[in-house]
């Protein structure tokens, strides 16, 4: 019997590092962040602030004493929604064309080109 390999196909995110989201979703949902990293294999993203997971470190050496570090855990990125800080408000994202003929992300809401 042959076995069938899954190949994840990696999907176009409609934020990047960088850019200001707010959570629409889970325990963390109304905060604003700016994303630190994005993970489009996973399709999820790190936002300053959120998801803050504890993790204990064991000390390493003798007379070395142990840690408690937190740090932001990834979240997925349907779970946020590009933030505009002029307004205050969360909108989704439409593809436009500047005067340049240039592609730009635009916020739908306020019509507020981020790119």
């Amino acid at each position: 019997m042959a076995r069938k390999t899954q190949t994840k196909v990696r999907q176009k995110m409609h934020v990047k590092k960088g850019d200001t989201v707010q959570v629409i979703a889970g325990k963390d949902k109304g905060k604003v962040g700016e994303v630190l990293e994005t993970l489009p294999k996973d399709s999820k993203v790190i936002v300053k602030g959120v998801n803050i997971r504890t993790k204990h470190v064991k000390p390493r050496q003798e007379g070395e004493s142990g840690q408690i570090q937190t740090f932001e855990a990834p979240i997925h990125s349907s779970n946020v929604m590009l933030y505009s800080n002029k307004q205050k408000v969360a909108s989704r994202i439409c593809y436009t064309f500047n005067d340049d003929g240039r592609k730009v992300r635009m916020l739908k809401k306020t019509g507020e080109i981020i790119d």
